[in-house]
């Protein structure tokens, strides 16, 4: 499992990190994203999903917080920042440091 990446997202979002050799894995809804991610966990120590994915299931992907591989990040997609990736690191940042070091909030 040594420095695999993969991302999971709607086919436009994926395709360019396709062309960078990154593992894509479509999805159109959270069920597919859930269940893609439960199989490719296994295999993957960097695991992309993009907002639109990642927002429903945060409850979810708490569970991957506990682990140290893989790490779940979510990006956004083709349509933009929701935000909520920005919120998930700014929230990890202030965990992990006690303080806001990036964002200064």
């Amino acid at each position: 499992m040594t420095g695999k990446i993969a991302i999971i997202g709607d086919g436009d979002s994926i395709m360019v990190f396709r062309a960078a050799g990154v593992a894509t894995f479509a999805a159109e809804n959270e069920a597919k994203a859930r269940e893609v991610l439960r199989k490719v966990a296994k295999d993957y120590q960097i695991i992309f999903l993009t907002e639109e994915l990642a927002k429903p299931l945060t409850e979810f992907l708490k569970r991957f917080d506990e682990q140290p591989y893989p790490v779940v990040l979510s990006i956004p997609s083709k349509n933009g920042s929701t935000g909520h990736g920005t919120q998930l690191l700014k929230n990890a940042m202030e965990r992990a440091l006690g303080v806001d070091i990036l964002f200064n909030n």
